[in-house]
């Protein structure tokens, strides 16, 4: 296989490549695509031998032999189908030491040589040379008469399709074809790509011409930027890919540039306050972690974001001395005081059953305090998400009509163009709700919120049921989101991305936490030990850690039996591989036993020494390509760690 690893190659001063890597295994047929002075030639120059990298490896079986075409003729006297046949290298020097008649060996050891030189011949298909080349000619259409003539008869454009001949005479395990339909009919293409489609070696292929790349190529390497990335099957298959992908990079290049400047502006207005000073820090390292956008990420059927709202006054709820609680239970919260400004955007930490839910209630309006007040600025528009009113969708209803219930005066067309950014496309916007899942529930209850408008919004464990892309679109959402805003979520990334304070509701009491979330991990990793017991020293963690114990050892038992049986049917193939590669090793090695005997060159076995040779060499190619596909299958193996 071709291995490039951690490639960097330059022309002059001009940086080609920079930390490439690329594996190319035997066999494959790959397709080598670019604008225009990316490097494509470069890099087989490189693979030649011909350019070395500034950095990095290129690794490759050191018994390869490699054939390219060569971009300059000769005018020489030499006819066209010798020229090809001088494409076999091997094959030339064996002639050619074969006429000297073994020079440089003396009596018996002359004609062991000779009896060499004639069996590597026939093993090479030295008889029938000729006959491939004409074909080959032939096929890149130079008739038989013209076979006949000196290359310098022939024009620029000739010369080079006796070129391509010569690289495709060698007996090559790597072929680099650089442009090589530039100056073919479509003939000689068409015959070219079903010759290119048998041949048993690796290639590597540039050209323009995107039909010849799908009939040819079962793989694209793709220059990206000063990288190089493989893409699986032809070229259209690649452009598919790539036109999805680089949507997407331009959309997620502007998404991620709004929670840049929304993380800076944090950093910005805080850094300077000693209260926030840790949280500022914590902003910082998410920003230094944040790699920009420069490669294609998987695209999201979520894009929705919050209309512009006006603020209503600079308060938005205060409560004042309220007691907080359930009919005739222990109040959750009493003389508690609070406000929510209409810049504020806090994220509310603490323990199951601490108050949060209690909090977001009266807030929101949903609960009354027992005593004390709860205001509001005139005609606040208040968006509240909790679990319970997933249930309190209409399930008869449709996702249409519960937006058309909240802005009756917009057109269908637009409220179903809205909802195509929540995911519900289609007949799925006049589906019924009762038969929604929990997700597209949550989603929808999420739609509606977004719909009305809201001044102050009030999230109460809203991932819940929401997969991974569903969150970060309410993520990125959210970050432009102009009204007030309290979040109550397990989800850290939520809260990190869409909140500039954090409140810790902690023993009845609300207040700000001085850390960031890093510092509440450790602060609620401290809370979690126990006194030790007599005659243990050591303090213990809670009793739900031998829980987690528990839960770590049976998700590696899980995990270890993955693997297992993931390698289960990848041992299978090796062994067959390996029974397939034994069998055809000892055939090999018998027929090279028999050529070697003395038998084997009598004149009334001519045939079948034609015969044996011709098999010797069909055994070589299958045990190269086995072997190839044995070193495949070790590698995905390899790739299954235990």
């Amino acid at each position: 296989m071709i291995r490039i690893s951690d490639l960097t190659l330059a022309r002059g001063a001009t940086r080609l490549l920079e930390h490439a890597n690329l594996t190319v295994h035997a066999g494959q047929r790959v397709g080598i695509v670019g604008p225009n002075g990316c490097g494509k030639s470069s890099l087989f120059a490189l693979l030649r031998g011909d350019l070395l990298p500034e950095t990095g490896d290129v690794e490759m079986p050191a018994r390869w032999q490699i054939a390219h075409v060569a971009q300059e003729t000769p005018a020489v006297e030499r006819t066209a189908i010798d020229y090809t046949i001088d494409g076999d290298t091997e094959l030339r020097a064996i002639e050619a030491e074969l006429a000297a008649g073994g020079e440089g060996e003396h009596g018996d050891a002359a004609g062991h040589r000779v009896a060499e030189l004639h069996e590597r011949y026939a093993a090479i298909g030295g008889y029938a040379a000729r006959a491939r080349a004409a074909e080959l000619l032939a096929g890149l259409g130079v008739t038989e008469a013209q076979q006949g003539n000196a290359v310098a008869s022939f024009s620029g454009g000739w010369r080079m399709r006796l070129n391509l001949a010569r690289a495709l005479m060698a007996r090559s395990d790597l072929l680099l074809l650089d442009e090589p339909t530039n100056h073919l009919d479509l003939d000689a293409v068409l015959w070219l790509e079903s010759w290119l489609a048998h041949y048993p070696g690796t290639l590597l292929l540039i050209t323009h011409d995107r039909d010849f790349l799908d009939a040819v190529a079962r793989g694209i390497v793709h220059f990206d930027g000063r990288s190089l990335k493989l893409y699986g099957g032809n070229y259209s298959a690649f452009e598919r890919e790539r036109a999805a992908q680089l949507a997407v990079q331009r959309a997620a290049y502007a998404k991620q540039q709004k929670q840049i400047a929304h993380l800076q502006g944090f950093v910005d207005r805080f850094r300077a306050k000693a209260t926030k000073a840790k949280q500022a820090q914590s902003r910082l390292r998410t920003l230094e972690k944040m790699e920009l956008i420069a490669a294609a990420h998987v695209d999201s059927p979520f894009e929705f974001s919050f209309p512009p709202v006006s603020p209503p006054a600079r308060e938005c709820v205060r409560l004042e001395a309220a007691t907080l609680g359930y009919a005739d239970a222990t109040p959750v919260f009493t003389a508690l005081d609070l406000a929510i400004q209409n810049d504020d955007r806090v994220g509310l930490l603490g323990a199951n059953g601490a108050g949060k839910s209690t909090l977001v209630k009266a807030l929101a309006g949903e609960l009354a305090p027992r005593a004390g007040r709860r205001s509001s600025a005139y005609g606040l528009a208040i968006g509240y998400f909790a679990q319970h009113q997933l249930e309190q969708l209409d399930p008869a209803g449709t996702p249409l009509s519960h937006l058309a219930r909240i802005d009756p005066g917009a057109r269908e067309q637009d409220l179903r163009d809205y909802l195509g950014g929540f995911d519900f496309r289609g007949d799925q916007a006049t589906a019924q709700v009762g038969r929604f899942s929990g997700g597209e529930k949550a989603r929808l209850v999420l739609a509606t919120i977004v719909r009305a408008k809201p001044q102050l919004l009030i999230l109460d464990e809203p991932t819940n049921h929401l997969d991974i892309e569903m969150r970060e679109a309410l993520s990125e959402a959210l970050q432009d989101y102009g009204g007030a805003l309290v979040v109550v979520a397990h989800d850290r990334h939520l809260l990190a991305a869409t909140t500039d304070t954090l409140w810790l509701v902690d023993g009845g009491r609300v207040a700000p936490f001085a850390g960031d979330l890093d510092d509440y991990r450790d602060w609620v990793l401290s809370r979690r030990t126990v006194p030790a017991i007599a005659g243990d020293p050591s303090p213990r963690k809670a009793d739900d850690d031998t829980l987690d114990r528990r839960q770590r050892k049976r998700q590696e038992a899980e995990a270890r039996q993955k693997r297992s049986d993931a390698r289960k049917p990848l041992l299978a193939q090796q062994k067959k591989l390996e029974t397939d590669m034994e069998a055809l090793t000892a055939e090999r090695n018998a027929l090279e036993a028999w050529l070697a005997s003395p038998d084997a060159y009598a004149d009334d076995v001519r045939d079948e020494l034609k015969a044996r040779v011709a098999r010797q060499g069909e055994l070589t190619w299958q045990l190269a390509r086995a072997e190839s596909a044995w070193l495949e299958v070790q590698e995905q193996l390899d790739a299954i760690v235990d």
